[in-house]
């Protein structure tokens, strides 16, 4: 007898989750995070390979270290959270179900937090400490809300705050 690998039926935490996801996916939130990462990934890249290299080549050795260790950082921050982005968009437009993006290889990694040395960040390019600044503020907007919406509730078997105050408000009304 040849038994079929069949998926086990959904949770109600699975299910409450889910709807979340979809929410989020379709909030003004979520349409607003999706353009900032990704003018700023194309901001980002604008500069790195055009005024960016050239700034990076009239740097002291120090400095020009720092700067492809800190460009390196930035675009692989920024890589991190356009894939993030991509796959809530994949769930709004309905090209991967929402179960699916909770699969762990979809998280955000973590990321070393530190910054570099008050001595190695003097030499380096004020725009690039700008967009240093701003890829790790939505850096950690994005980590908020995958831990949120992934990774806090992902043991959780509770329902969902809202649905369990309409389940208390069905009962205390006869519903």
């Amino acid at each position: 007898m040849i038994e079929l690998n069949t998926p086990s039926p959904p949770t109600p935490a699975t299910v409450w989750r889910a709807e979340v996801i979809q929410d989020f996916a379709r909030s003004e939130l979520f349409q607003r995070t999706f353009q900032e990462g990704m003018d700023l990934v194309e901001e980002t890249a604008g500069y790195l390979d055009g005024v960016g290299r050239q700034a990076s080549k009239v740097l002291a050795r120090d400095a020009a270290l720092a700067y492809a260790a800190e460009s390196m950082r930035l675009t692989t921050r920024l890589m991190q959270v356009a894939s993030w982005l991509l796959v809530q968009r994949a769930v709004r437009e309905g090209d991967m179900p929402p179960e699916a993006a909770c699969e762990e290889r979809y998280r955000l990694a973590g990321e070393e937090a530190s910054r570099p040395g008050s001595d190695a960040s003097d030499g380096l390019p004020h725009i690039l400490m700008g967009l240093l600044d701003r890829s790790e503020r939505l850096y950690e907007r994005v980590r908020h809300l995958d831990r949120r919406m992934y990774v806090e509730n992902a043991a959780d078997e509770a329902p969902h705050p809202v649905l369990a105050q309409h389940d208390r408000l069905k009962t205390a009304f006869g519903g």
